[in-house]
């Protein structure tokens, strides 16, 4: 049980010790795992500015070159008591996750909220399972969407999620008693999925047969995130989109990392009506959470 966090900028209650994959380099049954203590902060402008950014440029890939990204993290750590970095040396260093909400209403003016509310309605539309996202945005709408925004660096494991999740329901109710913009009616998590692709240089490589043409391009979508795929199952609407920049299939091709195919990153969104997040994380927390020891 997470104990519900203090509206301070204060360290929070330690949490479990995270196993860690160690040195892969022997078999699968030798291997080292390394404890690793992570330690949950809410946001330090003076410390985080730099941390927060470089995460906000991973998680929107290479559409980050759309956005004010400084404007972006100066937002978010313009209310620290919302949200929340993972940190291994101590408060003073960058973080290797964060977790954080904004009222796309309540901040509708600002420019950088202009241009990501545009390019969700515009990502929404290429995707009829997201089609009804661009209603809930609209000026005419009822609805108050928060905005997620959740991404850890690649070596950070996923079991660091569940926390992050229920603290922000905690600081969500706290805003909301202290009458602060935070009553939403719906919850957008925009993340990242990925396909797998027939490497350009295997095709270079290998005869042209009808097995190289048929598996050039896969279907299936994988999750960077698996707390995303828990969370689809209790979304009002969910789906992956293209990006804008083409990153080629170099980039593709760079991103093997040790796999007969390439991948093929894309943008991710999933809406959640606000009286279903609460067993959403819940029910995140059941499938990530480390076994008792």
């Amino acid at each position: 049980m997470v104990k519900k966090r203090v509206r301070d900028p204060e360290v929070l209650a330690d949490a479990p010790p995270a196993k860690v994959d160690g040195d892969d380099s022997g078999s699968d049954d030798d291997v080292d795992m390394v404890n690793v203590d992570f330690e949950w902060f809410n946001f330090k402008p003076d410390i985080d500015f730099h941390g927060t950014k470089s995460l906000l440029r991973q998680l929107f890939d290479v559409d980050s070159q759309l956005f004010d990204l400084s404007a972006l993290a100066d937002l978010i750590l313009s209310q620290p008591t919302v949200g929340s970095t993972v940190k291994v040396d101590g408060e003073d260093t960058d973080a290797y996750a964060f977790l954080t909400i904004l009222n796309l209403h309540e901040h509708r003016e600002k420019s950088v909220i202009k241009d990501l509310t545009q390019y969700i309605i515009e990502k929404s539309k290429s995707n009829p399972a997201l089609a009804g996202l661009s209603n809930l945005l609209s000026a005419n709408a009822n609805a108050c969407v928060g905005l997620i925004l959740a991404e850890r660096l690649i070596n950070a494991p996923s079991e660091i999620s569940p926390p992050m999740y229920t603290m922000l329901i905690d600081e969500i109710e706290a805003a909301v008693e202290d009458k602060e913009p935070y009553e939403f009616t719906h919850y957008l998590i925009i993340s990242k999925t990925y396909r797998e692709v027939e490497s350009s240089l295997d095709r270079e490589d290998a005869p042209r047969t009808k097995k190289n043409k048929s598996n050039n391009t896969g279907n299936e979508i994988f999750y960077f995130h698996p707390e995303d795929e828990v969370l689809k199952r209790h979304a009002l609407a969910s789906g992956s989109y293209e990006y804008t920049k083409d990153e080629g299939e170099g980039i593709a091709d760079s991103k093997r990392a040790f796999q007969e195919l390439g991948i093929k990153p894309q943008g991710s969104m999933i809406v959640i009506e606000a009286s279903k997040f609460e067993g959403a994380v819940k029910a995140i927390g059941e499938y990530l959470s480390p076994p008792q020891q």
